[in-house]
C-alpha cells in the first residue's frame, strides 16, 4: 500500500528563528518578520528616493539678461558636481514665479525679485536666500534732470514687457506718484525695444531691470548723450514706503572710469533678488545650489561689497530648513571634508537610512532573545524553588496524607511547567526540569517513603 506523501513547506528561517528564539506562534512571529523586513524595505526606498537628482531645471529671464548670464554661470559650476542644469528663458521675475507656483511647468529653481508675490499663496516655494541687489534704471530725455518722477506724467513711458519683474515695480512706482494712466501713455515694451525707441526719440522713458536688460543694453542708454539717468533723490522715502526695496548706490563713472560715466554718484532703489525653488528641493541639491550661489554672487561689485550675498534675508518667500542651517553652520560634515558631491551625497544618505537600524535593529537582535531567556529562566527558578521545598519536606516520616499533599503539589507545579512557553532554545532546561520532577515524585513513591509512615 503507497502512502502518499505530504509535502511540507521548508520553515522560513527568519520566522523559525524568531519562534525559537522568543517561544512565539508562528502566526506572530510571521508578522514580527513582516514589520522588519517592512522596515528594511522602507529605508531602501527612502534611500533610493533621497538621491540627488542628475538634472535640474531654472527659470532665467531674458537672452542677455543678468538673470540669464547667472544662470549660465550656474550651469557652468553645477556641472563640475556631474550636475545638468536645464535653462528656460522667461520674460522674467514675474513669469519666474507663476512657472514655480506650477507643478507642471518643470520648473525646480528660479530668479525672482522682491515684491512680487505679495498676496499670493507661496506655501509650496521657498527661498534659498537673496543673491544680489536688482537696481532699477530708469533712463529719460530731457535737457534738464528730473527729481521726482511724478515729472514722468503725460509722458511715454515704456514699463517693461509683460511677464517682467520691472513692468510690476514701475506699474507700483507710478501709482505711488499719482500716474496710473492718460495723458501718461504707458507702453509694454521689452528692453530692446524701449531703447531702440528711446534713442529714436519715440519714447520719452524707460523703465529697465536686469532680469529682462541685457547689459549691453543699460551701457549704450548711459552713453548716450541725449539720454539722462534718474536719480531716485527720494530714495529713503521710496525704501520707507515700499519695504522690499533697498536704497543702491551707483557710484560715479563706476560703468566708464575713462569717461566718467555715470558723471556722478547716483541713487537708485530696487529689490533683492532671491533664488527661490519649490519646496521638494531635494535637502543635498539645495546646499551644492547655496555653495554656487556663494561663488558666483560672493564677489564685489559696484552695487555690493564682498560676501555681501547670498544671504538669508527672508521677505514674500520663508527661508528653507535647509538654507538657515546652511547659513548657520556651513556645509554638512560629509559634504565639507569628501571632494565628491555624489559620494558625500551617497555616505550620508546611508548614515540617515540604514545607520539607525544598524544601531536599533542589532543590539535588539542582541538584547531581547536574552531578555526574552532571563525571563524564563526566572519562571524556571521559581519551580526549581518549588520543587526544593517539596523534596526538602519530603525527608523524614511522613503520614500518607502529608505524601498525598506533597504529590498534590508535585502534579501542580509540573501541570504549571507544561504550561510554559519555552523556546526550542531553552528546550534542555525544560525537559531538565521535568526530569527533576519526575525524581522527586518517584521518591515519594518509592517503598522507603511509604514505610515511614508506618
Amino acid at each position: 500500500m503507497n502512502i502518499p506523501k505530504v509535502k511540507v513547506a521548508p520553515p522560513v528561517p527568519m520566522v523559525s528563528g524568531l519562534s525559537e528564539n522568543f517561544g512565539l506562534s508562528k502566526t506572530m512571529a510571521t508578522l514580527v518578520a513582516i514589520f522588519i523586513i517592512a522596515l528594511c524595505a522602507l529605508a531602501v526606498v527612502w534611500f533610493v528616493q533621497s538621491a540627488p537628482p542628475r538634472t535640474i531645471t531654472i527659470s532665467s529671464g531674458k537672452p542677455g539678461s543678468t538673470y540669464q548670464r547667472y544662470a549660465e554661470q550656474y550651469k557652468t559650476i553645477l556641472a563640475k558636481h556631474g550636475v545638468d542644469l536645464q535653462i528656460v528663458v522667461s520674460a522674467g521675475s514675474l513669469q519666474n514665479l507663476h512657472r514655480l507656483k506650477s507643478s507642471q511647468s518643470g520648473v525646480d529653481i528660479g530668479f525672482v525679485q522682491g515684491g512680487l508675490a505679495e498676496g499670493q499663496n507661496l506655501d509650496d516655494l521657498i527661498s534659498l536666500g537673496s543673491i544680489a541687489y536688482q537696481p532699477l534704471f530708469i533712463f529719460y530725455r530731457s535737457s534738464t534732470p528730473f527729481n521726482r518722477l511724478s515729472e514722468l506724467a503725460g509722458k511715454r513711458i515704456a514699463i517693461g514687457a509683460k511677464g517682467s519683474g520691472t513692468r510690476s515695480l514701475a506699474l507700483a512706482l507710478l501709482k505711488a506718484n499719482g500716474i496710473t494712466g492718460l495723458p501718461t501713455t504707458l507702453m509694454d515694451l521689452d528692453a530692446d525695444q524701449a531703447a531702440t525707441a528711446l534713442l529714436a526719440g519715440k519714447l520719452d522713458a524707460t523703465f529697465l531691470m536686469g532680469d529682462s536688460a541685457p547689459l549691453q543694453t543699460l551701457r549704450t542708454l548711459i552713453h548716450s548723450p541725449d539720454v539722462q539717468m534718474y536719480n531716485f533723490t527720494q530714495a529713503d522715502a521710496y525704501v520707507r514706503k515700499f519695504a522690499y526695496l533697498n536704497k543702491i548706490e551707483f557710484p560715479e563713472g563706476s560703468i566708464d572710469l575713462g569717461t566718467d560715466l555715470p558723471g556722478q554718484d547716483t541713487m537708485l532703489v530696487g529689490p533683492t533678488v532671491e533664488l527661490v525653488a519649490r519646496k521638494d528641493l531635494n535637502p543635498a541639491m539645495s546646499d551644492l545650489l547655496i555653495g554656487v550661489a556663494q561663488e558666483v554672487h560672493g564677489k564685489a561689485t559696484v552695487l555690493q561689497k564682498r560676501g555681501e550675498f547670498p544671504a538669508p534675508l527672508e521677505h514674500e518667500f520663508t527661508i528653507s530648513d535647509d538654507a538657515a542651517r546652511y547659513y548657520k553652520s556651513g556645509k554638512s560634515f560629509t559634504y565639507k571634508y569628501v571632494g565628491n558631491f555624489w559620494l558625500a551625497s551617497l555616505i550620508n544618505r546611508i548614515a540617515v537610512a540604514f545607520l539607525p537600524l544598524v544601531i536599533v535593529l542589532v543590539p535588539a537582535v542582541r538584547f531581547f532573545p536574552n531578555a526574552y531567556k532571563f525571563r524564563i529562566r526566572l519562571r524556571f527558578y521559581h519551580c526549581y524553588r518549588r520543587l526544593i521545598r517539596i523534596e526538602q519536606e519530603a525527608f523524614g516520616e511522613l503520614t500518607d496524607e502529608q505524601r498525598k499533599d506533597l504529590l498534590r503539589r508535585l502534579d501542580e507545579l509540573e501541570e504549571a511547567v507544561y504550561k510554559l512557553k519555552v523556546p526550542a532554545s531553552l528546550a534542555d532546561q525544560f525537559y531538565a526540569l521535568r526530569g527533576y520532577i519526575m525524581f522527586v515524585r518517584g521518591r515519594l513513591n518509592t517503598p522507603a517513603a511509604a514505610a515511614k509512615k508506618a
